[in-house]
């Protein structure tokens, strides 16, 4: 199946999503801050430029949107019925990338936590910062 939009609104499409300072990434972010965590954002010294990184805890987190890193079993991801095997590259190409880089990261000593998008929806949002700051507070 082709692509439903014309190049021209595809690039605009494409154009609007960010890579940084997302939502979901403020939201966790925020609350950290209000824990009284301090943190670096995308350190580019570190494998796959973790969004959050904790030095004092040697802790990165990594917040994925369910789409863009293909959570397997989430509502929020659904493969695009126009192009699909370009879409079903690009997301294994993700899911390889975030593979390596959690084991490089690993490989160094930094303990890894993955918030996924879906966890920070209303009605799962509470469950999940609780579950962070149980892994923060080992």
């Amino acid at each position: 199946m082709t692509d439903v939009h014309t190049p021209q609104q595809r690039s605009y499409n494409m154009k609007q999503i960010r890579s940084t300072n997302t939502k979901p990434e403020m939201l966790v972010r925020k609350f950290l801050f209000a824990n009284g965590f301090r943190y670096r954002l995308h350190d580019k010294k570190l494998p796959g430029k973790p969004d959050i990184v904790l030095p004092k805890y040697k802790t990165v987190i990594l917040i994925h949107g369910c789409f863009w890193h293909g959570h397997h079993n989430c509502r929020y991801y659904k493969v695009p019925q126009s192009r699909t095997d370009w879409w079903l590259n690009k997301i294994g190409r993700n899911q390889s990338n975030d593979a390596a880089a959690v084991k490089a990261l690993k490989k160094d000593g930094w303990r890894v936590i993955t918030v996924w998008e879906c966890g920070l929806k209303p009605a799962k949002q509470e469950r999940t910062f609780n579950k962070l700051l149980l892994a923060l507070n080992i």
